[in-house]
């Protein structure tokens, strides 16, 4: 082993450490706490695990009933593919979820011509989804060829700290072009929400010392609630009674139909909504969005890696971690909505 492979694994300096982490990935916080970070983590990526089905389930023609189980089986494949790239891929404190990537490809297949002639909205759900399995399973094989072959090794091989910082941007990116759009369509609830979440964590904290980290470390959790008791008492005192359906739908918190829609336990199976269709030219859209999120996906287990204050993560280790990102499709094969990526 040349010096270089051995200062790889060497943890940081002193100097090179990130002020502000309390909790690394060599130390645990307790039960409690853990219990209610991983609440606060949930609410993170339950955004893009809603607004996901919102997009894409109505153009495929179904309602509430079927967005809430798309919205089901996304939740529950995330938590089956975090488990298994927390057990077998990187081993790094991530969360896999949605990607925004496959919202156009996946809206592509919807508006297709060839589902105009069913005129029953569920059946047409039933068909759009089975072609969308279908061409993100042969879509799907890309990342698993490119970690447990080695050539995804190859590539992050070459990854300079240049290189490695677009690849961070990409997620944030990702984040930011859905999310300003839809605080723009209830700006009197997005807003706030911004600001209170800036102030409990950035500015709050150095102004109240505790001894205990709450506002930065439960920021969100904090703001959130603050944010949907101030949406529920406009909703209750009739504040949105006479504005149009889409300013309701957007700032009402009775309006989005999914917890009438949802049953009270549902177990995603594979098959779910029948046989996969293949079709290549869909197959080839969901290719791209395949590769650019795995691209992205790099870039989170990279970011993971310094942020845990852990050692530098080989190229081994991503490659592996590229593997595992879709490797689910072998447990629960048709109950894919969209690819489950890294959600940081």
């Amino acid at each position: 082993m040349t010096v270089q492979a051995k200062d790889e694994f060497v943890p940081h300096p002193v100097k090179d450490q990130l002020p502000g982490v309390d909790i690394c990935i060599n130390s645990n916080p307790s039960w409690a706490e853990a219990v209610i970070l991983g609440f606060q983590h949930y609410l993170v990526m339950l955004g893009t695990s809603v607004i996901i089905p919102t997009i894409i389930v109505p153009q495929m023609g179904g309602g509430n009933v079927e967005k809430a189980q798309v919205i089901q089986t996304l939740l529950f494949v995330a938590g089956v593919n975090t488990l298994l790239q927390s057990w077998f891929g990187t081993r790094l404190p991530v969360v896999i979820g949605g990607s925004f990537r496959f919202i156009i490809p996946a809206v592509f297949i919807a508006l297709s011509n060839r589902y105009n002639a069913y005129l029953d909205p569920r059946e047409r759900f039933e068909q759009s989804m089975r072609s969308m399995q279908g061409a993100l399973m042969i879509a799907s094989v890309i990342p698993v060829l490119a970690g447990f072959l080695g050539i995804w090794r190859i590539v992050t091989r070459f990854l300079s700290p240049l290189s490695k910082a677009p690849l961070l941007l990409l997620v944030g990116i990702g984040l930011y072009e859905q999310g300003f759009p839809l605080l723009g369509e209830c700006v009197e609830i997005g807003l706030p929400e911004l600001v209170l979440l800036i102030l409990l964590s950035q500015f709050i904290p150095h102004v109240w010392k505790l001894k205990l980290p709450i506002f930065e470390r439960f920021a969100v959790l904090l703001s959130v609630g603050i944010v949907w008791a101030f949406a529920a008492l406009l909703t209750v005192a009739g504040a949105y009674t006479n504005r149009p359906l889409q300013t309701q739908f957007s700032c009402r918190v009775d309006r989005s139909g999914l917890v009438s829609g949802a049953s009270w336990i549902r177990f995603p199976y594979p098959l779910q909504w029948g046989i996969p269709n293949v079709d290549a030219g869909h197959v080839f859209m969901m290719m791209a969005a395949v590769f650019v999120s795995l691209v992205e996906s790099t870039g989170g287990f990279i970011a993971a890696a310094r942020y845990g204050s852990a050692t530098f993560c080989p190229a081994s280790v991503l490659s592996r971690g590229a593997g595992w990102l879709v490797s689910k499709l072998t447990i629960l094969t048709s109950s894919l909505t969209t690819c489950s990526f890294f959600d940081l």
